[in-house]
């Protein structure tokens, strides 16, 4: 399996990004697609999860109501629209696939590559 992360940049306070992740090598439908990110300084964190039957989608507390996680199983992609940034959402975003829904990241057996995300003030 290979992701392929991109859409990160640079954008002020209050824009809006949109990352995709591509999805190959596997069956797409049979994995849990996640987004983490991860600052200078500190451990990768979760930030939202979509279950591979559709049936959980959940974010963390930090992002919930700014972000939001979608999911095409006929193009393999999974995306992470963000609005309303904010200069602390400033990190590598990476995106993960894995067997079941999860937070914690050692659950997660495919990584992408990570893309950059800056939020100037």
């Amino acid at each position: 399996v290979q992701l392929q992360a991109s859409g990160g940049g640079l954008v002020q306070a209050g824009g809006s990004l949109r990352l995709s992740c591509a999805f190959s090598g596997g069956t797409f439908s049979d994995n849990a697609m996640a987004w983490f990110r991860r600052t200078p300084g500190q451990e990768r964190e979760f930030v939202a999860a979509y279950s591979r039957s559709a049936d959980i989608i959940d974010y963390s507390d930090s992002v919930k109501g700014r972000f939001t996680i979608s999911r095409d199983n006929a193009k393999n992609t999974v995306a992470l629209q963000m609005n309303s940034l904010k200069p602390e959402d400033t990190a590598v975003y990476y995106c993960a696939a894995g067997p079941i829904f999860a937070y914690r990241q050692d659950l997660y057996s495919y990584w992408g590559q990570g893309t950059l995300v800056t939020v100037s003030s």
